[in-house]
């Protein structure tokens, strides 16, 4: 009898230890997000690249470096204004999208004009940086790199994967937003 009770111990005494966790099979080397980044990189110099090639041979324009990453030439100047688009104003404008061949991707008529809330509504990157340097019946042509496109998902329409591509906007009217 003290054997069954000493076995019957000692199986209770083993079995009330908690569960061993599981040690991780492989750790991660963080080596698939340094070659995305690597990959990025060489991508947006050769798009830069290809971006300083056409305005160099654009020598009759003057082209001028955004902060977010585009490159733009004005076609239409307002010097009867200082005041270009800030948060909350609504801006009417119209755009199209080309290749940086100057292929149609999307024209003026396809896309229409579009009303936008500054900063409140989803436009690609590149639009919504453009659409806040320029002022009341301005137009411009912007060369946006893919980064600032569509990027690697493309619009899951016309425009494919890392694609840079160029834009000629028209801003046709700024209704600044109310004061409180």
């Amino acid at each position: 009898m003290r054997v069954v009770f000493l076995a019957l111990l000692l199986i209770l005494v083993y079995s009330c230890n908690g569960p061993e966790p599981r040690k991780p099979v492989q750790t991660k080397s963080g080596s698939f997000f340094k070659a995305s980044i690597e990959r990025s990189r060489k991508l947006l110099e050769k798009e830069e690249i290809k971006i300083q090639q056409l305005i160099k041979a654009d020598s009759l324009k003057h082209y001028t470096h955004s902060s977010s990453g585009s490159w733009y030439t004005y076609l239409a100047v307002n010097d009867t204004t200082d005041y270009t688009p800030q948060t909350d104003d609504i801006v009417v404008f119209n755009y199209d999208v080309l290749t940086l061949d100057n292929d149609t991707i999307y024209s003026k008529k396809d896309i229409g004009v579009v009303t936008y809330k500054v900063d409140k509504q989803e436009l690609f990157q590149g639009l919504r940086d453009a659409v806040k340097l320029l002022k009341e019946n301005e137009r411009a042509t912007f060369l946006f790199p893919s980064s600032l496109a569509f990027g690697y998902h493309g619009d899951e329409n016309k425009i494919g994967s890392n694609v840079p591509i160029k834009s000629t906007i028209t801003i046709l009217q700024i209704e600044k937003q109310q004061e409180n």
